[in-house]
């Protein structure tokens, strides 16, 4: 994923099923592949997309994100539309249901390809913060959402700056 972020590749349904594979490796027998029957979310209200629909609309998903993306140069903007596809994405449910389906793991990895590409940190669902998280994505709550996304990739940008620092300490500390 980071070589592909690195060489600027643009999000693609390859990628998309590769980190799908590499996630739910040994936990799925159809890992890196598309859901080939219906299947829905324990304890939501909605109904995911039927097996059939999902590969147009995962490309739609693909070709919609990439593009509003590559459509603006703000950065909260960028996190806003990385919300509301995550969000979409969620509904969609692309990967089949079992043990531990990875649609979940492979979301918040797409969250991260895309916060990375356009040069944002990237995002750590703190394990205080997951309920909300479930509950913004429930919801529908692209605000919200996108507030708690602002709120951690800003903790980890700052995390990411103390241990800059500290390697800047400890290299003049070696020089020396």
């Amino acid at each position: 994923m980071l070589s592909e972020i690195e060489d600027d590749e643009p999000l693609s349904i390859h990628n998309i099923k590769e980190i799908h594979a590499l996630l739910s490796d040994r936990l799925q027998y159809d890992k890196g592949q598309f859901k080939s029957s219906d299947n829905a979310i324990k304890g939501a209200d909605f109904l995911t997309a039927s097996a059939k629909e999902t590969p147009l609309l995962m490309q739609q998903w693909v070709d919609n994100l990439n593009f509003r993306l590559a459509s603006t140069n703000d950065k909260q903007e960028k996190i806003e539309i990385i919300s509301e596809s995550h969000i979409a994405l969620e509904r969609i449910h692309p990967f089949s249901d079992g043990f531990s389906d990875g649609n979940g793991r492979t979301g918040r990895m797409l969250i991260n390809y895309s916060l990375l590409q356009n040069d944002l940190a990237p995002l750590i669902i703190q394990s205080k913060d997951k309920a909300e998280y479930i509950a913004f994505l429930s919801e529908q709550n692209t605000k919200k959402l996108t507030a708690l996304i602002e709120k951690n990739i800003r903790l980890e940008q700052e995390r990411i700056e103390r241990f800059r620092n500290s390697e800047k300490q400890r290299i003049q500390d070696d020089d020396k």
